[in-house]
């Protein structure tokens, strides 16, 4: 066992980003047996706009949960793939409507299948009940009405709860 293993929630981040770059290892290797040209960073751009059809920047970033400049990095890769379009709003401007383009929209139907058998294989891996998934909708939530940073934040003013 590792340092990291040993340590427990105080390397959570550290222990979910590994799982994180496992699982994505290996997606990147079942869309390539299955004859997918497919980087699994990609996934949650084109699968929000498979199902979103057509979204602004702001909303596409917003539904991904990244940052700004990263969706827009995402977004530069797929467009030169010629995997999504994007285009100027009629009404406003300012905001680029994103959308797949019909390369990326038989990718996705090219990919349904695969996305089977990758929620099939995860089942597999969490228990039958869900209870990852779960948990890391409960920190989620728990994260939206109070930040890990505004909890140390209180714990350290207030130092007699570090106790407990």
């Amino acid at each position: 066992m590792s340092v990291i293993d040993e340590s427990g929630v105080l390397a959570i981040a550290t222990r979910l980003q590994r799982l994180a770059e496992r699982m994505r290892k290996d997606s990147a290797q079942i869309y390539q047996a299955h004859g997918i040209d497919f980087e699994p960073k990609w996934f949650p751009v084109i699968y929000t706009l498979y199902h979103r059809k057509e979204l602004s920047v702001v909303e596409l970033s917003a539904e991904i949960g990244y940052s700004h400049p990263s969706t827009i990095g995402l977004l530069k890769e797929l467009e030169k793939l010629k995997l999504i379009k994007s285009a100027k709003d009629k009404t406003d401007e300012r905001k680029r409507l994103i959308q797949l383009t019909t390369k990326g929209e038989l990718l996705t139907a090219q990919m349904e299948p695969v996305w089977q058998v990758m929620v099939a294989a995860t089942t597999q891996l969490i228990d039958t009940q869900n209870n990852l998934m779960k948990a890391i909708e409960e920190v989620e939530q728990q994260m939206d009405v109070q930040s890990f940073y505004q909890r140390a934040k209180v714990i350290i003013a207030a130092p007699d709860s570090k106790k407990k």
